[in-house]
């Protein structure tokens, strides 16, 4: 189970990554495609995308990786507008920002990793979620 300020991420069509912010309360914070910061359910963090199941950041114990005020930050950004390019001002980006309070040009989910191994100084592994609806049952 993620835990808030945890980061998670699921596939985009095997072709990219969309990252997010776990907030607690089965919400996770996210930058989407039109330029809206937005906190969306698990089933809506998936839906239209690719991939099936949602990954979270954790260290080598399976403990999830967190960033003190990353929540925070991400709340705070919550029904903003950032100018989205899918390359220059993407969901990772956004994470960072909520991560440190930095801005930085991240093109790839390797310069992200890359960027999460430095923050942690640690290696990092994308465990699968387990989640369960607002009905207490498994998420499909």
């Amino acid at each position: 189970m993620p835990v808030p300020g945890a980061v998670v991420v699921c596939h985009v069509f095997g072709v990219v990554e969309h990252t997010g912010i776990w907030l607690g309360s089965n919400a996770i914070a996210e930058l989407h495609g039109s330029g809206l910061v937005r906190a969306v359910s698990p089933k809506r963090f998936l839906h239209g995308r690719s991939g099936a199941r949602i990954f979270v950041c954790c260290d080598r114990l399976h403990a999830p990786l967190i960033q003190q005020d990353a929540v925070q930050r991400a709340v705070a950004s919550l029904f903003t507008y950032r100018d989205y390019h899918l390359r220059h001002n993407n969901c990772h980006r956004f994470i960072w920002h909520c991560l440190t309070g930095q801005e930085q040009k991240i093109t790839s989910f390797s310069q992200f990793n890359l960027l999460l191994s430095q923050l942690f100084d640690t290696g990092l592994y994308w465990d699968p979620c387990e989640l369960l609806e607002a009905s207490g049952g498994p998420m499909e």
